[in-house]
């Protein structure tokens, strides 16, 4: 009925690619080390053409216990050829990446595979001083142990009213991030109480980080945003002869070239009407926030003078007439603010979403922008940000997987990365909020909070005394 195969007759093939252990002849006989040195295809008796497209077609994650395989699978696993072909075959993957804050002022990178729930820690970010860069130069920077930030913004702030030598103390801080080309980009910050030019690239790939092209200007808390496929650094702030002066200075990063560009200044027209000289003298503008949204940069502003800050709506920056306008008046006046003034926002499928927590101490509300009625209407309630009033950033956003993301922390002080669902439809909205609105949600027909989770925790990590700091979200 079958064919009985000899272990004595396959020893004697040369080219038989398996050994037999002696102590163990009953056991799977295992491939021999000078196999893959014969046959360098990646899977024995396939074309690679096949074999790569069931690589690509393997989750992100089981790629780094993959590498160990053969060398021919991690030179085809760190590849750019496989990555492109996950593109096209249209098996790329949605990751989140949160950067946190930990005790000794410490900055970790986490990154979540929302579908598996798995989390992987980042390796740790280079650091640099000031005297590195000005003295070496950019290529000969040395590196250590990433130091974090622990000023918050509303620290350096208080520099501008004369505290100087609170810069002086200051350890690296104040870095931006952004996300473009399937990788992580951390621009400038301070180092000793100067403002860095310095970039550094996280490639998921390779799992590694190296230097980038330097910005034209040192900046700390500048503003990122992605506009077709290049990088823009926004505003911040750096060093001069009287403190800290803020920046109208706006630069584009394409990196297929690796180059920095300048666009023009942010205007900050409303700032330049102020009535006095005092004022103008006392007021500082700054950029509070920065979206992507429909295919231009919204850059929204304020006017600082600690601890008081005066929202003056913001500019809205147009790359194709490469020039800045006014923003709408209602999206600025109505754009939620975090501490000191800072905005924050979320696009999901071309929406532009915001969270305000100002509702309660435990819970806050989702808004969409509508865009043609200028002006924000309420998606979702109740969603559980808790108050934590000693933290920089008690909450993120993010939209992946084609949903609104709120990343806060849990009642255990936990990581908690909740889904939240919210009406998509803003033309739904603006007609449930004409004069039949009774009319319209008595007889629409839509789930009840029973059918609905209005919002589900889909991941948590334990870190107690993590603070958030930001996040960002690859697809690779």
């Amino acid at each position: 009925m079958g064919t009985i195969l000899s272990l004595n007759h396959s020893r004697t093939r040369g080219n038989e690619p398996y050994e037999v252990l002696q102590s163990a002849p009953c056991k799977r006989p295992r491939l021999s080390s000078s196999f893959y040195e014969k046959n360098p295809r990646l899977i024995p008796c396939l074309p690679d053409e096949i074999s790569i497209q069931i690589l690509a077609r393997i989750p992100r994650i089981h790629y780094l216990k993959l590498k160990s395989v053969s060398r021919t699978w991690k030179a085809t696993i760190l590849s750019a050829e496989l990555f492109s072909l996950r593109k096209e075959m249209g098996t790329t993957e949605e990751w989140l990446y949160i950067l946190t804050k930990v005790a000794n002022d410490k900055l970790i990178w986490y990154a979540l595979d929302p579908l598996a729930g798995r989390w992987q820690r980042l390796p740790p970010m280079p650091n640099v001083s000031r005297e590195d860069e000005s003295r070496k130069g950019l290529a000969a920077l040395r590196m250590w142990n990433m130091a974090g930030s622990s000023i918050r913004i509303t620290d350096v702030i208080m520099g501008w009213l004369g505290r100087k030598d609170a810069m002086d103390r200051m350890p690296f801080c104040g870095c931006s991030v952004g996300a473009v080309d399937g990788c992580l980009y951390v621009l400038g910050g301070f180092s000793k109480a100067s403002a860095l030019r310095c970039a550094w690239r996280y490639n998921p790939v390779t799992n590694s980080w190296s230097e980038s092209s330097p910005m034209s200007i040192g900046r700390a808390y500048c503003k990122t945003g992605i506009l077709d496929d290049k990088l823009y650094a926004v505003g911040g702030v750096t060093r001069g002869h009287g403190g800290l002066t803020p920046l109208q200075s706006a630069e584009v990063f394409d990196p297929k070239t690796g180059v920095w560009s300048q666009i023009p200044s942010m205007p900050f027209t409303k700032a330049q009407v102020l009535p006095t000289a005092f004022l103008a003298d006392l007021l500082k503008p700054i950029a509070t926030g920065l979206t992507s949204y429909r295919g231009r940069l919204f850059v929204p502003q304020s006017l600082y003078c600690w601890p008081f800050f005066v929202d003056v709506g913001g500019e809205v920056y147009d790359p194709e007439a490469n020039s800045w306008v006014e923003m709408p008046i209602g999206l600025g006046e109505g754009w939620p603010a975090r501490q000191a003034g800072t905005k924050m926002s979320a696009t999901v499928d071309g929406e532009l979403y915001a969270l305000d927590p100002s509702s309660s101490p435990d819970n806050a509300k989702i808004k969409v922008y509508d865009y043609l009625a200028d002006d924000w209407k309420v998606v979702a309630e109740d969603v559980p940000v808790r108050d934590f009033t000693e933290s920089e950033s008690p909450y993120l956003l993010a939209g992946f997987l084609g949903k609104l993301h709120v990343i806060t922390k849990d009642a255990n002080r936990n990581i908690a990365v909740l889904q939240v669902y919210v009406q998509n439809n803003v033309a739904s909205i603006s007609a449930a909020s004409s004069s039949s609105l009774v009319d319209h949600i008595e007889h629409a027909e839509r789930p009840t909070e029973s059918e609905l989770d209005l919002w589900k925790v889909i991941a948590t990590r334990s870190a107690p005394v993590a603070e958030l700091v930001s996040c960002l979200v690859l697809d690779i």
